[in-house]
């Protein structure tokens, strides 16, 4: 199906989005750690001028308590990731996914951000730190488009049985 004839996708649907995170950090309870580290949300707009990837800065303090945004990143889709982000939207809470190094402090420095659970599942493999986020309204519907223009879910069919009978053949000259 084609964008011209998908009655869901409008022709101002944008092909991509910059993306900006919000990460907390707080007191840590752990004596091993001076503070923890989460991603708490992510600001999306439609193909603005794009940041370098990034870039930070402190945007609230409230006692021990500190948030930072990290700007500068582009979020696209892609044909092949089509099941993974449907199965994402199909899930109680889709999510958006952070993935990020942790520098010697333990502070965390994003460098992807994707809706795909299939990609963010390949970094933890390889023991990179990802943090999830509730995904935005403007992405949620985003995706949606895309999936419905793009995703045709395969049908599931059972097994069939080999016929074990007629596919083994008894040795000459053997009787059972």
């Amino acid at each position: 199906m084609t964008t011209a004839n998908n009655p869901r996708r409008g022709d101002d649907s944008p092909t991509k989005f910059n993306v900006s995170v919000i990460m907390q950090q707080s007191p840590s309870g752990s004596p091993w750690l001076e503070s923890s580290w989460e991603a708490v949300g992510l600001i999306a707009a439609a193909e603005t001028q794009q940041e370098s990837a990034g870039n930070s800065s402190r945007i609230h303090q409230e006692g021990r308590i500190a948030r930072y945004l990290y700007s500068g990143f582009t979020l696209k889709l892609h044909r092949d990731e089509c099941e993974s982000y449907y199965y994402n939207l199909l899930s109680p809470q889709p999510h958006c996914y952070v993935v990020a190094n942790l520098d010697d402090q333990g502070k965390p420095e994003p460098f992807l951000v994707s809706l795909s659970y299939d990609e963010a599942h390949a970094y933890l493999e390889g023991d990179e730190t990802v943090y999830t986020v509730p995904m935005p309204a403007e992405l949620y519907r985003w995706t949606e488009a895309f999936v419905l223009e793009h995703y045709t879910p395969n049908k599931r069919s059972k097994r069939k049985r080999a016929n074990w009978k007629t596919s083994q053949q008894r040795p000459q000259g053997h009787e059972i």
